[in-house]
């Protein structure tokens, strides 16, 4: 089996072009972010407190996650609700940043993540892919764009979806979002040694799909 794996920061596009990776490589796409936004998103609606590890931690046994596809598009259900919307707010964004720092959720997740690729070629997306989940794939990709390049896409995307939202504000949780993932102990945001750098800063988004796909077939097809 073949193992894809991206990394990088909030914003920097990961989810959108490895859907569109995943298509055209005609592998099976895993978005591990929308996991740890499920759990944040049920942390929120339990009303606990997604900075304390007890707290979540007490959650877990609580939560069933499954991916789902439906014409072509992942689906992630959380306690069979599907919740791919829902976890897309800048609130349940920021809740998955504090939860993703507590070990048990990382825990929880890191064989079901591993499971998938051990079944089939996948493109995996999140922050510690390369470098914990998958640290023996084939290709590992770190993208990543400006912050001020990340908060305008970002932006763009919650006003396209009716989202009463600034830019300011925007820029602020992507920074906020950035320091979290960079300083958290547990498996913080880095590219993995041999991961290859992509800057997508001033790019269109054909143009960073093509620099991606450049790289992934330089390797998987040497």
């Amino acid at each position: 089996m073949v193992s894809i794996a991206i990394d990088g920061p909030s914003g920097a596009g990961k989810s959108t072009l490895a859907r569109r990776l995943a298509a055209e490589l005609g592998y099976v796409y895993v978005d591990t972010g929308a996991m740890y936004r499920s759990i944040g998103l049920y942390t929120l609606r339990a009303g606990a407190d997604c900075g304390s590890e007890a707290a979540v931690a007490a959650l877990l046994p609580q939560i069933s996650l499954s991916l789902e596809y439906q014409d072509g598009a992942q689906h992630i259900l959380l306690n069979g609700e599907d919740v791919s919307d829902a976890v897309r707010t800048p609130e349940v964004s920021m809740a998955a940043s504090a939860v993703s720092a507590h070990p048990p959720v990382r825990a929880f997740l890191l064989e079901t993540q591993r499971e998938l690729a051990r079944r089939q070629n996948v493109l995996m997306d999140g922050r510690d892919i390369g470098t914990v989940i998958l640290p023996n794939a084939q290709v590992k990709i770190f993208l990543t764009a400006s912050p001020e390049e990340r908060a305008r896409r970002r932006f763009e995307e919650l006003k396209a979806r009716g989202e009463a939202v600034t830019y300011e504000q925007v820029l602020e949780d992507v920074v906020q979002r950035d320091y979290n993932d960079t300083h958290r102990e547990a498996a913080p945001l880095k590219a993995a040694p041999d991961a290859v750098t992509v800057d997508t800063t001033g790019l269109t988004f054909d143009e960073s799909f093509e620099a991606l796909l450049r790289v992934i077939r330089a390797r998987v097809e040497a």
